[in-house]
């Protein structure tokens, strides 16, 4: 287990060091380091520890927790942390190409995008691993509901979510886009959005 754990930090290194040899800054261009960012559509979105979008990194680390319960004997607690380390850096580290990147940014909502903080991605895949324990500690069922109403919580406030995200870049459904695009503070209402 201290392995594990060791691999864990060694996440966290692996993601901040990668991050920032790609250019991102360390954190916020502005300076400031805030614990929470409310809305979506500010400039201090995806750059400060936490926001709107650390419930999707949660939820990634509930769901694999439970899948490894579910999977029971086939899938012990070990290998299932080491699935959740693996995958919570590949994300962090995938999410900053530019395929990807550029992914994000062909949507409205995502339009500007520059990518994580390294504060930001590092925090996200720690609340990610905080995620997973939560996801062990519950068990499946009570980790999914976790799930749910995070997921309706993030959805109800934030007008975005782990599955929202996932529609919108994958198949943007354009009343979908409508609905999100209302909570923008630039957008006059009854004005047409621009569309990518």
């Amino acid at each position: 287990m201290r392995l594990l754990h060791l691999a864990a930090l060694l996440g966290a290194v692996a993601v901040g060091a990668t991050l920032w040899a790609w250019g991102q800054p360390l954190i916020s261009t502005s300076g400031q380091v805030r614990l929470w960012v409310n809305s979506v559509w500010s400039n201090e979105n995806s750059q400060q520890i936490a926001d709107w979008y650390t419930l999707s990194h949660v939820i990634h680390g509930v769901l694999i927790a439970a899948a490894g319960r579910l999977a029971g004997r086939w899938l012990r607690f070990a290998l299932a942390y080491a699935i959740a380390i693996a995958t919570g850096v590949a994300w962090e580290i995938a999410e900053h190409t530019d395929w990807v990147l550029d992914r994000f940014r062909g949507q409205t909502i995502y339009q500007g995008y520059i990518g994580d903080s390294v504060l930001n991605a590092v925090s996200d895949y720690l609340f990610m691993l905080a995620g997973f324990a939560a996801g062990a500690w519950l068990g499946a069922a009570r980790g999914l509901i976790l799930v749910l109403g995070l997921e309706s919580l993030s959805a109800l406030f934030a007008r975005d979510s782990l599955i929202l995200t996932t529609i919108r870049v994958v198949h943007p459904i354009p009343a979908l886009t409508a609905w999100q695009d209302r909570t923008n503070p630039g957008t006059p209402p009854g004005a047409e959005v621009p569309r990518p």
